[in-house]
């Protein structure tokens, strides 16, 4: 198993300012989406927000067998498929993970 930093990068820096009440919905399904996961067996270390005062971005550090199955839920995310401007970046990490 790898570990992996996924980036939920919003549509605009304001994104958590002026959210519109179909990207509210969307990102209430993104929650349940990510709930699920965990309550199914998705090795989920951190989920949320990160509030970075120039723009606040979702953040998910996850243990997956290889970048594809990250990518495969990440695709499926309802927050990508709401098709509101969303989008990951995922990146590696090779070290410094530690879980119980």
């Amino acid at each position: 198993m790898a570990a992996f930093f996924c980036k939920l990068v919003p549509p605009r820096s304001t994104f958590l300012r002026d959210i519109t009440p179909e990207e509210t919905a969307a990102m209430g399904r993104h929650a349940l989406f990510w709930k699920e996961r965990i309550d199914g067996g998705v090795r989920v270390f951190v989920l949320g927000v990160v509030a970075d005062p120039v723009a606040a971005f979702g953040v998910v550090i996850i243990e997956a067998d290889d970048e594809a199955a990250v990518r495969a839920l990440t695709d499926a995310d309802p927050a990508i498929e709401a098709g509101i401007g969303m989008r990951y970046e995922i990146h590696p990490m090779p070290r410094g993970v530690m879980h119980g």
